[in-house]
Order: C-alpha cells, then sequence, then structure tokens
C-alpha cells in the first residue's frame, strides 16, 4: 500500500470500511498490523471524524489479537482523548467499543511490568468512574479488579472481587459467558479445586458458550487440571482439539504454552519439540511479557525433562542465531523466565509471580508416557554408561561361577527368557576364572560345552553354526553324545534360519538318524533325542512358514515330522517344563499344516491347544503368536468372540516379553476386529495404543502410519472430527503408496476432507477431495473418483468460490453420467444451477440446468431396469421439481413488476406442486419430504395473496402428524407449519385494521 488514496484502494468511507473488513479476516500477526496502521493514516485523509475513530479501533483490536499487545495504548489514548472533546462523533457501535476495550487496557497495563501498579489501579478507578456514568453494571470492573488481585497474589482482595464480580448483573459490558467461565475454573484450579474448575469450564468445552478465543483459551487452561484429575482421555482430546485451534493464532502464546506444557508432563517430549518447532518466534517476542514468561517457563519445563531422560546433548529448537541443546536451552529458558518474574514482582511488590513461574517449571511429569495417536516417537534415553569392572575380591565376593551356572540352568530348564543373558554372565566368569587360574573354580568341559551352546542361541544365524558345532565337540569330550547330536542339528537348523533350508536338511539328517539309535540303544534320553527331532521338524516348517500356499508333500513332511516329536515325547511330566514346552510346540506345528491343508477349524483347535499347552506351563509368552494365529482363524470362521478373546489373550500372555512391534500389530488388529463389529470407541482405543507402540518400535513410518490411519476414522466415526483431523494429518505425512498402497492415502485424505467439512475449513476440505480424486482418477473403477470430485465440489462452494465449484461439479457430472449413476448426476446439475445464481450464468443458466436435471430423472425412471429403481429415479424427480420451485422463487425479481413476480411466483407453485404429486406416490418413506413440499406451496400461496389456501396447506401437514410419534424431522415440520399460520393471522390483522374507520 503506498500511502495514497487510489493505490491503497481507499477511495471513501466505504472502502476503507471494506477494506479494514478484509484486513481482519487475515492471520494475526505483524503484516495484519502494519496494514491497520496504514489504513488509519488512509483515515484521516477522508475528513471523516468517524472514519478516524473505526481506523482507530481497527489497530486498537489487531493489536490486542497479536503479539504486538503493547502497541494498543497509544490508539485507546487517542480515542478516549476524541471521545472526550467531541462525543458526538461516535456512533452507538463506536460507543460501545470504546467501553469494551477499557478491560483490555486494564489487563494490557497488568501484563507490562514497565508499567507501575500505582498506574494500574489507576486506571482500574477510572474504569470504574466511566462505567457508572455510563450506567454500566460493575461487573466488568469487579471482573478486572479480581485479575489485579490474583495477579500480585492478593488472596483476600481477589476473593472479595471474585464474589463482587459474579454478585452483580450481567450488562452489554460484561465479558461474554465463555471468557468469564474460563477465568472463573482458572482461579477455582488454582486455589486446588480441578474438579470445580472442570464443572465451570464444561459448558465451554462442550461448545455450548464460544467466542475468537473460546473455547480455545478453556480447552488448553484444562489440560493440566484434567491429568491431575486422572481423566487422562479427555485431557488428550482437548489437547488435540484445542492445539488445532491456538495452532494458527499468534497472540495465543498462553495457550500454546499450556499445549507445551501439557507434552513435558505426559512423556510427549518429542511433540512437545514440534510445537516449538513451530513458532520460533514465540522465543524472542517481547511485545506481551506475560504470555512470554509463561512460555519461557514450560520451554524449561520440557528441556528439563529432556535432561532428565539423558538427552541434555539433544540438539533442540531455540531462538534464533545459534545451536541449542536440551540442557543449554533450559538453563537460557529457566533465566529469561525468572528475569521476566522478577521484573512482575519488583513492580507488584510481592513474590507472587516467581512464585508461580518456579511452581510451574518444578512440575513432575503427571503420566509416564500418555499415547496421543499422532506421530510423536518417545526421544531415546542416552545409552547408560559400562557397569564399572568387578571390584577386587575385598570389597566383597560377587556370585560365584558355580552359582551363576546354576542359576542360568535353571532358568534354561524352565525356560526363562532371560536364560541366554544368565548364561552370558557366567561365560564372563568363567573367562575370568580361566584367566585368573583359580584351580577350583575352572569349568568343566560340560559347563564350557553348555556356554557354547546358549551363546549360538543368542547369536545371528550365520555366527550361530560355528558356536553350535564347538558346543557339539565339547559335549562329546565331557561324555554327553546325545547333547553332541542336539548341538549340531540346532546347527543344522540355523541354515535354515539363514534361508538354507536344502543344506539343512542336508546336516541334520546325520545326526537324526544317529539320535535314533543312540536312544534305542539307551545311550541317551528322551529329552536329548526330542531336541533333535524337533530341530528336524523346525526345518521341515520352514517351507510351510515361507510359502503362501505349501505344496502337499511339503506339509505332509512337517506333519509327520511332528507327530513323531509327539510319540517321541510322550506325556511329559508337568515338571519337565522343557519337554512340555516341546509338546506344545509340535501341536502349533500341527497347526500350521492344518491351516495350510486348508482346515480351519482344526487348525484353530490345534492352536487353541497349544496356547493352553504353554500357559499350563507357566510359559504364557509362548502363547501369543499361537493366540495371534487362533484370532486369525476365528475370524475368518466368522467366530468374532473367540478372534477378540485370543487376541486379548495374546496381549495379556505377552506382557513385557512382547516387542513393541509385536504389541502394536496386536493392538491394531484387535481394532479392526472390533471397528468391524461397529464398536468405534474401543476401536479408536486400541489403534491408539498400536499407534503408541509402533512409535516405541520406530515404526512410526509404516506400522504406525496404518495405526493412526485407523484411529482417525475411527475418532471419524464417532463424530469426534478435530481429533480425528489432527491424527489423519500425522498419518498422511507418513503414509506412502509405495508401502501402503495409494488406497490408504485416498481414504486418508477422503476422511480428513469430510473432518474439515464438518471443522468448516472448506477450502482445506477442498484441497484434500481434490488431491484424492487425482489419485482415484486413475484406478480401473471410477467410483471413489466421482464422489470425492462431487465432495470438492460440495467444499469449494461451501468455501466461497462459486467457479471453481462448479467446474468441479462438471467433472463429478461428466463421471456420475460414464458411470450410469442418474442420481450422482442430478445431483451434480442441481447443484450447478444454484451455483449459476451467483457466477455468470444467472436466472435463465440455472433454469436450463435445473429442467436438465429433471429430464435426467425422467429418463432414468423410463430405463429403469426393476420398480425400485423406478422409485428412486421418480424420488430424485420429486426433489428436483422442489428444488426448482425454490430456485425459481428465489430468482424472482421483485423489481420487474406486479405481474412479472406473479407469473414467476405461480412457475414456482407449479413445481412445487409437481412434486408433491410424486411424493404422494412414494408412500411413507417420502413422509417428511412431501410435508417440506406442502409448506413450500403454502409459503409460496401466501406471498401470491391466497391466505385459505396458505392455511390449508399447513393445516393438513399438521393433521397428517397427529398421532404419529414425534421426531426431529416432524417436530421441525410442525413448527414451520405453526409458523405459517402465525403469519397469515399476523397478516390478516394487520388486513384488518387498515379497513378499520
Amino acid at each position: 500500500m503506498s500511502g495514497t488514496n487510489g493505490a491503497s484502494g481507499v477511495t471513501d468511507f466505504d472502502s476503507l470500511r471494506r477494506a479494514m473488513a478484509e484486513n481482519s479476516e487475515q492471520p494475526e500477526g505483524p503484516a495484519r498490523n502494519a496494514r491497520a496502521e496504514l489504513l488509519l493514516a488512509e483515515a484521516e485523509k477522508l475528513g471523516i471524524p468517524l472514519a478516524v475513530i473505526e481506523a482507530l479501533g481497527h489497530q486498537l483490536k489487531v493489536y490486542n489479537y497479536s503479539s504486538e499487545k503493547a502497541k494498543m495504548f497509544v490508539p485507546f489514548a487517542r480515542l478516549l482523548r476524541l471521545w472526550d472533546e467531541t462525543p458526538g462523533d461516535f456512533d452507538e457501535y463506536e460507543t460501545h467499543s470504546l467501553y469494551w476495550v477499557f478491560k483490555w487496557m486494564t489487563s494490557g497495563m497488568l501484563d507490562q511490568p514497565h508499567v507501575p501498579l500505582a498506574s494500574v489501579e489507576k486506571w482500574l478507578s477510572e474504569m470504574d468512574r466511566r462505567y457508572r456514568l455510563a450506567g454500566h453494571s460493575e461487573r466488568a470492573v469487579r471482573s478486572s479488579e479480581f485479575s489485579v488481585a490474583a495477579h500480585i497474589g492478593d488472596r483476600e482482595r481477589a476473593a472479595r472481587a471474585y464474589t463482587a464480580w459474579l454478585a452483580a448483573d450481567r450488562d452489554r459490558m460484561a465479558d461474554c459467558h465463555a471468557c468469564e467461565l474460563n477465568s472463573q475454573g482458572w482461579w477455582q484450579a488454582r486455589l486446588g479445586d480441578d474438579e470445580a474448575a472442570v464443572v465451570l469450564w464444561r459448558p465451554v468445552l462442550e461448545g455450548e458458550f464460544t467466542c475468537a478465543h473460546e473455547p480455545h483459551t478453556t480447552l488448553a487452561s484444562s489440560l493440566a487440571p484434567l491429568l491431575r484429575l486422572g481423566r487422562t482421555d479427555e485431557a488428550r482430546a482437548n489437547h488435540l482439539r484445542g492445539f488445532r485451534l491456538v495452532r494458527p493464532m499468534e497472540s495465543m502464546r498462553d495457550a500454546y504454552a499450556d499445549h507445551v506444557e501439557f507434552c513435558a508432563l505426559t512423556g510427549n517430549e518429542a511433540r512437545g519439540l514440534e510445537l516449538l518447532t513451530q513458532r520460533p518466534s514465540y522465543f524472542t517476542d517481547m511485545g506481551h511479557p506475560q504470555s512470554a514468561l509463561q512460555f519461557q517457563s514450560v520451554v524449561a519445563l520440557l528441556m528439563d525433562r529432556l535432561v532428565s531422560l539423558g538427552r541434555g546433548g539433544l540438539t533442540v529448537p531455540g531462538p534464533a542465531g545459534r545451536t541449542w541443546t536440551a540442557a543449554e536451552l533450559a538453563e537460557h529458558a529457566r533465566a529469561e523466565a525468572l528475569a521476566l518474574a522478577a521484573r512482575f514482582d519488583e513492580r507488584n511488590g510481592t513474590t507472587a509471580v516467581g512464585d508461580r513461574a518456579r511452581e510451574r517449571m518444578a512440575q513432575a511429569p503427571l503420566v509416564d508416557r500418555l499415547p496421543l495417536g499422532v506421530r510423536a516417537p518417545r526421544p531415546a534415553a542416552a545409552p547408560a554408561a559400562p557397569a564399572p569392572a568387578p571390584a577386587a575380591r575385598a570389597t566383597g565376593p560377587g556370585p560365584g561361577l558355580a552359582e551363576l551356572l546354576a542359576e542360568a540352568r535353571r532358568l534354561s530348564d524352565t525356560l526363562r527368557p532371560n536364560a541366554v543373558a544368565a548364561w552370558a554372565a557366567a561365560a564372563r566368569a568363567a573367562e575370568e576364572a580361566e584367566a585368573q587360574g583359580v584351580a577350583d573354580g575352572l569349568p568343566t568341559a560340560l559347563d564350557r560345552a553348555e556356554i557354547a551352546d546358549h551363546a549360538a542361541m543368542g547369536a545371528e544365524p550365520g555366527a550361530a553354526v560355528a558356536l553350535f558345532e564347538r558346543a557339539a565337540e565339547l559335549y562329546a569330550r565331557a561324555g554327553d553324545p546325545g547333547e553332541a547330536l542336539a548341538a549340531r542339528a540346532r546347527a543344522a537348523f540355523a541354515h535354515a534360519l539363514d534361508g538354507r533350508t536344502d543344506e539343512a536338511l542336508a546336516a541334520v539328517a546325520d545326526p537324526y538318524e544317529r539320535v535314533l539309535a543312540l536312544y534305542a540303544e539307551g545311550g541317551t534320553g528322551v529329552r536329548q533325542t526330542v531336541s533333535v527331532v524337533m530341530a528336524r521338524a523346525r526345518i521341515l516348517m520352514r517351507p510351510v512358514h515361507e510359502g503362501d500356499e505349501p505344496a502337499p508333500e511339503d506339509l505332509a513332511a512337517a506333519e509327520q515330522a511332528a507327530r513323531e516329536v509327539l510319540a517321541l515325547a510322550g506325556e511329559p511330566s508337568p515338571d519337565d517344563v522343557r519337554l512340555g514346552a516341546r509338546v506344545a510346540e509340535a501341536h502349533g506345528m500341527l497347526a500350521e499344516t492344518a491351516a495350510g491343508a486348508g482346515d480351519a477349524r482344526g487348525a484353530a483347535e490345534l492352536f487353541a491347544r497349544a496356547a493352553e499347552e504353554y500357559v499350563r506351563l507357566g510359559l504364557p509368552w509362548y502363547a501369543v503368536e499361537l493366540e495371534a494365529r487362533l484370532a486369525q482363524l476365528a475370524q475368518h470362521l466368522g467366530d468374532l468372540a473367540e478372534a477378540e478373546r485370543a487376541l486379548r489373550a495374546a496381549l495379556e500372555h505377552g506382557g513385557e516379553h512382547v516387542t513393541a512391534a509385536g504389541r502394536a500389530r496386536l493392538h491394531l488388529h484387535l481394532s479392526d476386529l472390533l471397528g468391524g463389529a461397529d464398536d468405534p470407541r474401543e476401536a479408536a482405543d486400541q489403534a491408539l495404543e498400536a499407534a503408541h507402540w509402533a512409535d516405541e518400535a520406530d515404526e512410526s513410518r509404516t506400522l504406525g502410519a496404518w495405526a493412526r490411519h485407523r484411529l482417525g476414522g475411527h475418532l471419524l466415526r464417532q463424530g469426534r472430527w478435530a481429533e480425528a483431523a489432527e491424527v489423519l494429518e500425522s498419518a498422511l505425512t507418513d503414509l506412502a503408496p509405495g508401502t501402503h498402497g495409494d488406497g490408504p492415502v485416498v481414504q486418508t485424505r477422503w476422511w480428513l476432507g469430510d473432518c474439515l467439512s464438518e471443522l468448516g475449513e472448506h477450502r482445506d476440505a477442498a484441497e484434500h477431495r481434490l488431491r484424492a480424486a487425482d489419485i482415484a482418477r486413475h484406478w480401473p473403477e471410477q467410483d471413489d473418483h466421482a464422489m470425492l470430485a462431487h465432495l470438492a465440489a460440495e467444499s469449494l462452494g461451501q468455501a466461497g468460490l462459486p467457479a471453481e465449484a462448479d467446474r468441479a461439479y462438471d467433472r463429478a457430472a461428466g463421471l456420475w453420467r460414464t458411470l450410469g449413476n442418474s442420481s450422482g448426476l442430478v445431483r451434480a446439475l442441481r447443484a450447478r444451477a444454484w451455483l449459476a445464481l451467483r457466477t455468470g450464468a444467472g436466472r435463465e443458466g440455472a433454469r436450463e440446468l435445473m429442467a436438465q436435471a429433471a429430464r435426467e430423472c425422467a429418463d432414468a425412471a423410463d430405463a429403469a431396469p426393476d420398480a425400485a429403481g423406478r422409485d428412486r429415479a421418480l424420488a430424485d424427480l420429486a426433489h428436483t421439481h422442489r428444488q426448482f420451485g425454490d430456485l425459481l422463487a428465489r430468482s424472482a425479481d421483485a423489481d420487474a413488476g406486479d405481474d412479472a413476480l406473479h407469473a414467476a411466483l405461480t412457475e414456482a407453485l407449479a413445481e412445487v406442486e409437481a412434486s408433491i404429486a410424486l411424493f404422494d406416490t412414494l408412500g411413507p418413506d417420502e413422509v417428511h419430504s412431501r410435508t417440506g413440499a406442502e409448506l413450500a406451496a403454502g409459503w409460496l400461496e401466501s406471498d401470491l395473496g391466497r391466505p385459505d389456501a396458505a392455511t390449508a396447506r399447513a393445516r393438513g401437514v399438521l393433521a397428517r402428524y397427529e398421532g404419529l410419534p414425534p421426531s426431529e424431522a416432524s417436530t421441525a415440520r410442525r413448527t414451520e407449519a405453526e409458523n405459517l399460520l402465525a403469519q397469515l393471522a399476523e397478516q390478516a390483522a394487520a388486513q384488518a385494521n387498515t379497513r378499520v374507520p
């Protein structure tokens, strides 16, 4: 803007008002503020006092809703001077605005520590005096006094002002209900009554009361109280909803800080860092010191949390100009916060602000980790320092080699998950003993064999072969040929794990034959023999596990090998955990072969048996995979209850022994199962857990993206639009066609468009729907493409882009026509007709499009293959006639003369009557559509000067609903009919009065 009237577009008062209105719609921030300053300069050139007043008011408002709040004192002082000099220059609206922003001045001064407290108190008294003179209630004054007292820590005065505030009458100067409830709830939380705070906030949180900054602020304020109350689900929902509202609003640094604090208190440090990254200016903006203090306090809190996790050296976002580590930023932010607090406390003469800042920075986490559904993996803890070398014997002996070996054998015999680690400890002790040459503490040949054997079990397949072979040699030297053969068999299986199944079968053949012969001779025990036979069975199972459709001969060989294990093992003693586990594993193998052979029911029974055997042995973690397979089969068989039971059992059995990725998959399977059973809330909870564990497993971009995709869909089904949108946007960053396919990407954008449409974000909704349509246009089936194009058109129209919407509807219409979907085609044509009234096509273009829609309906009815199809087409035609009538009535030109207007309304009535006639043929399903058309005809009859006919139609609608149970639709129709009758009665009364002499 150049500063001259013509260049800015401001040529008169009206253009100035339009420019200010447009500027008000721009994002908060310095650019909007700068334009307000230039518009004030333009207003001064117009020579109209009210123009200057309005421009000053506009400037004051944009300053207040920005980070440059300190600038608002100057325009207000000028406005007040103008009021005192020439109050007649102010119209009613500007007079109200002047008194309204008095409150902003009080709070604005309070938030600036350079303004003396005496000046704040003086201004509060001035506000009180002027409000009394103007006849306003003292409610707003007492509210402002409460803010002053609470800020400086004068609790007695704050309590008195709070009581007086609530007792005073509400008038036009009182803050809106939403803002008042926010402040009242804040005070209750400050007094330690979180429950009372949440009760006060409920009408705002539920959308009963709203304003420009509500429920944004209250959603943020509620986070910590809800966490303290243990209501974590509500806190999570309020974070996802609230941050979405706060994110684009520069002036809401206080609320933004509440969301960062929430992340620090719930184990979501990574998301907290993402929030800091999105607002770099918040580190340095000092136009509003109070919010700067809050922001720096929670930055220090978050950084301290990272330091406590061992991530003090992590690079983090901070003030521009240098690179920051978490530890460095923690120190910097704390110093900044305390310095700001000290300025306030010096001004106030109390320690209240500093005490609150220190209290906030010292908070401990309220939840170890609260899954949010959005992508935010936990920052990894720093690696633990290596354990110090064992101290000399003088400091006290630790467990000796014999003790370590005994513990390792105990854990192995009972198949504990930490057995391999115990053997590793024994191995280290054995090495130390050999290095020291302690004669009575050296490992025996059998000890060394077992150590090598278990080292192989914990090694990668390639390295395991040599270790198993070494163990076999040591077992042989120790005089245990059975265990030597078992170790060789395990080496063979390691070949199979390395992808060399044929080599594995060749390697296991000799130990298999030899152990059977040795067992027959009594040269080894059943446990060693079963170990070899099981290794062979595992090798034979590899083709069953790896192939999509295993060959019959592979299935038969694997089944025979598993049955051989069962025959050898017999009925193990309940105390023989290892042998019992082999039996359970063999039953699991039989289940896999049955499933591969197509015997789903038999496989399910065997999986269940194997899982029960593991649980009975005290090895529930071995049952996890079996329960997961059982769930798949039960779902395939239609037994959803059994599938759900199996998945929940898998999660319960696995406990801490299941990997994070495994837990994620189990939760995701359960989520899909529950979602299919129409339980979206529980399905969402399970998808949330899946996303959390996927992040823990560092699979955010694969499994996590899919979990968030599913979670977003479940939230959408519950109507939780803002939460769903946050989750879906997070999923979209990681969903990739190459990994997940085009389908989930399209579905995610589709769902996201639905959410954004419900939230009123129509431009963004249109963008996602169009981008999804562009992917779907390449699919063989074009139904999704057509629907997405149609939905995008709706969003474009709602976004105020009629020309773009018309093009999108035209695209959708062409697709519907190609697909033979007459209903979709008709909807698109009708929508284009309505848009024509807003674009260049005008009334005639709209008429032609609506007439074309009617023709398409008639053609579809004639071509319908059955009665149901014909009824659908006739219903479309009835609705089209109804819309045609509405369009004609709305486009009637009252300035064209009485005859032209009468003709237009008569034509509209004819269309509506045609719709009524069709609805009468379509039965009770269209009763509400029929009565709606009847009432539309009644209004037209009234406009045409036919009150008797209009009355008859309204009474007919009321009669139709007599005796029917009430519903939302019937209530709406009754109300409209009664309104029509009331208007007709008023018109009759008015006409009667005009006839009285």
